[in-house]
């Protein structure tokens, strides 16, 4: 405890409780606690250092997305001997889908510490996934590439890597779909319209249609999603045909 006192006796007791909730989720003692200041410091706070430089998480974010990448391929690389590039990339991608990174923020409950000038609840999904990386970027600036690899394989392959597993699973229903579609020569379109409703945030709806039935809708923030969603509606309505 007199180690954290000397660390943070000049600062406020909201920096050292900062500090010790670091600590909790890192597993060690932080360096320099200005790295992980930063990876939760929104771009809206509109902060930057001297220089002039902006203070955010999105270049620590850059910085973690690849490290998280690099661990996880050389992860894999060693794991399937036998796996050509193509399957490799593949997997990796399942890993390091915006899903499952979103799902890995949302379980350190890193939402929280985000310093903004938008209230938390307006944050979409994606939020949880830009934070794990940008904790990732500090933590190697903070003490290197192999202290992050320890800290990915702890929170990310031993507790959900499972190699069987994600050889099944499906990444975009909508290439599913499609392929299906095309397959057997069934006309697929997606029907895309601007929806408010009464949510504070833009939403698109979408509706799926096969030979000009429609067989799913789907709505979100953005048409990507809204697509996926009505493309796995689809591809569970129709399972039975797709995977015979």
């Amino acid at each position: 405890m007199n180690f954290i006192r000397k660390i943070t006796s000049s600062h406020s007791q909201k920096d050292e409780a900062f500090f010790m909730m670091m600590k909790s989720i890192l597993g060690y003692n932080p360096k320099n606690i200005s790295y992980f200041k930063e990876a939760f410091t929104h771009s809206s706070l509109k902060k930057s250092d001297a220089e002039g430089h902006s203070i955010n998480y999105e270049r620590l974010e850059f910085l973690g997305d690849a490290i998280l990448g690099s661990v996880i391929a050389n992860y894999l690389f060693k794991k399937m001997p036998n796996a050509d590039e193509g399957t490799l990339t593949q997997m990796r991608s399942k890993i390091v889908s915006r899903e499952h990174l979103n799902e890995l923020g949302k379980d350190l409950s890193l939402k929280k510490f985000v310093q903004s000038n938008i209230p938390n609840q307006n944050f979409g999904d994606n939020i949880f996934g830009n934070l794990f990386e940008s904790l990732i970027g500090a933590i190697h600036l903070d003490k290197g590439y192999n202290f992050c690899e320890k800290f990915i394989y702890r929170n990310v392959i031993e507790p959900y890597v499972d190699i069987e597993r994600l050889e099944g699973k499906i990444t975009s229903y909508k290439s599913v779909l499609i392929e299906w579609c095309q397959k057997n020569k069934y006309k697929i379109r997606y029907q895309i319209y601007e929806d408010t409703g009464n949510d504070s945030h833009k939403h698109f709806s979408v509706k799926l249609l096969i030979n000009n039935e429609l067989v799913a809708k789907g709505r979100a923030t953005s048409k990507k999603k809204a697509e996926e969603i009505a493309s796995k509606r689809a591809y569970y309505k129709n399972q039975n045909q797709i995977n015979p």
